[in-house]
């Protein structure tokens, strides 16, 4: 196994501060990127799509439960397997309380292909409690191609992916997707935020204007113990 070198901690704490310069311009450029992302257009959805999940049948506006936006993890669970993808359960294993996304009226859903007949032991089995649904009676997968068709039979191979939405009373809208190595980095609440149209809702982000949208203080103002939040 190769190591790094052993220096001094005068050496390391240059090194380190070089380093540090292209930290703070990466993190400048990924602003830069997050903000071009809320700027794309947005695309309403005018399908229904009817998911089955804990309690029963539920349109894509039922995920939202009420909140403004909705972030849609693609779980790779075709029908014919018996358990899901062991990368999307690492996955999902590292994202944390969903409270601190619903604080800023942003929803968090699981959706795969299988029946929920298998869903619900695997998910028991892994000790989840966020939302999961099944797509088996819908085109959810395949229309925001999380669900690719491959070999000439028309079969249908899976993806990891992550979808936002966002909604506006009745309608709903189509903001954001990406897929396998875009999924890279994400897990924590604020990762998930700068993939959606409304950001992490603080006042210094590109667009103005949209921190104050859901009538609350910025982002960051709204931060409490996960168990403080009024639902």
């Amino acid at each position: 196994m190769t190591l790094p070198r052993i220096v001094s901690r005068e050496e390391w704490r240059a090194a380190r501060e070089e380093l540090l310069v292209g930290e703070k311009a990466a993190t400048r450029a990924r602003d830069a990127l997050n903000a071009d992302r809320r700027r794309l257009p947005m695309v309403e959805i005018d399908k229904e799509y009817v998911f089955e999940g804990g309690d029963g049948k539920a349109t894509l506006l039922d995920l939202f439960e009420g909140r403004h936006q909705l972030v849609v993890y693609h779980f790779m669970f075709a029908p014919e397997w018996d358990a899901g993808c062991r990368s999307c359960s690492a996955f999902v294993d590292q994202i944390g309380h969903l409270a601190h996304l619903r604080a800023r009226g942003t929803e968090f859903a699981v959706v795969s292909r299988a029946p929920y007949t298998k869903l619900l032991p695997f998910k028991a089995r892994m000790g989840w409690t966020l939302p999961w649904y099944s797509s088996y009676c819908n085109d959810f997968n395949h229309d925001f191609q999380a669900s690719l068709e491959g070999d000439e039979d028309g079969e249908l191979f899976e993806r990891p992916g992550v979808s936002c939405f966002l909604r506006d009373r009745e309608r709903i809208f189509h903001t954001y997707s990406t897929y396998e190595r875009g999924l890279d980095g994400l897990g924590s609440t604020t990762s998930f935020l700068d993939l959606t149209a409304l950001g992490r809702q603080e006042e210094w982000e590109e667009p103005k204007g949209r921190a104050s949208t859901l009538g609350a203080p910025a982002g960051s103002e709204r931060i409490r113990y996960h168990d403080e939040y009024e639902d």
